[in-house]
């Protein structure tokens, strides 16, 4: 089989930080993970040097062209939101989609697939800090700031920095499958999935030292996800009263606990889906979402496909793979 091949869009002071994690995940093979793994092509303007952050040369293997050949397209952050983009870039970006690419987009890098009118209609984030002029430049955008990344099918864009991790982690489990996915997040000492989204990580006006902290309280719901938990009964074990209960976990997760155990249970769910041959009509009881009707309810407004058609794509992709492994 052919490697996929992902181009790196190096662009001029790019965050050094960003660019290495599109390097670690697709652009570095590990013991146990399958083969072929990805082709990663850096392309750079000319495909010359370009100087990213901290003074770094990054060195490009390939020019912005190389872009319009790749499966995939991975444009970090950009220096400066303000500066319009390079034009050969954006017109690289907007050939290689035509040409049927997946474009990726990592924090700010989300302005420059704006910029050449892939967003446009589109459900799509960013840094929470640059949402708002996001929003003001490009309101054709249906902007979510408050998700760590957002999949539109075949344009993807994360929110800040470290959310560059959870969408490549994401890509990986597209591609490979759940198992994959999760054991490269161990060898990177990363979560596979990250609770909740950008909310928690916005400044907020909760006092230090206000919030008892509800660590105890999440792996407590995480343990009991099967049980019919109700907000009276997470406040008691929580000790607070339910109002006080809601506050923090807006504060800590920007949601409310039962939106938010919601979500762990349909994690719960994708997983028992992903890695298990449990029913279908069973999978709902084993995650906490109840008889079959309800839970297909639920799993289908938070994936938008049904479970039986969530294990399909994921049984056919774990049969694509099973060549890869000997």
């Amino acid at each position: 089989m052919k490697p996929h091949v992902v181009g790196l869009a190096l662009t001029e002071g790019a965050p050094i930080f960003e660019l290495a994690i599109p390097c670690e995940v697709f652009g570095r093979h590990r013991d146990g993970l399958p083969k072929p793994w990805y082709d990663l092509r850096m392309c750079a303007p000319d495909g010359a040097g370009t100087e990213v952050s901290n003074g770094f040369m990054a060195s490009g293997t390939d020019g912005y062209d190389a872009l319009t050949r790749s499966d995939t397209v991975v444009v970090t952050a950009v220096r400066d939101v303000q500066a319009e983009p390079d034009p050969d870039l954006v017109a690289a970006i907007k050939a290689a989609h035509s040409n049927g690419a997946r474009v990726v987009s990592l924090c700010t890098g989300a302005f420059v697939l704006a910029a050449a009118g892939l967003l446009d209609g589109r459900s799509a984030t960013t840094h929470w800090n640059h949402a708002r002029e996001l929003a003001r430049r490009f309101p054709a955008v249906n902007l979510d700031p408050a998700v760590l990344y957002v999949d539109d099918t075949d344009v993807l864009t994360s929110a800040g920095t470290t959310a560059g991790i959870d969408l490549c982690l994401h890509i990986v489990r597209k591609d490979y499958g759940a198992a994959v996915a999760n054991r490269l997040a161990r060898r990177l000492v990363a979560p596979a999935y990250r609770d909740g989204g950008q909310a928690q990580y916005i400044e907020s006006a909760v006092a230090a030292g206000d919030d008892p902290g509800l660590g105890p309280v999440l792996d407590w719901m995480r343990a009991h996800l099967r049980q019919p938990l109700t907000l009276a009964a997470i406040a008691r074990h929580a000790g607070m009263t339910e109002r006080t209960l809601i506050r923090h976990f807006r504060a800590t997760t920007g949601m409310t606990p039962i939106k938010w155990l919601t979500g762990q249970r349909i994690q719960r769910a994708r997983e028992i889906l992903e890695t298990t041959a449990l029913p279908v009509e069973d999978v709902g009881e084993a995650s906490g979402l109840g008889a079959p009707a309800n839970f297909r309810r639920h799993f289908l407004l938070a994936t938008g496909v049904t479970p039986s058609s969530y294990r399909r794509a994921f049984s056919v992709q774990e049969k694509k793979n099973s060549n890869l492994f000997p």
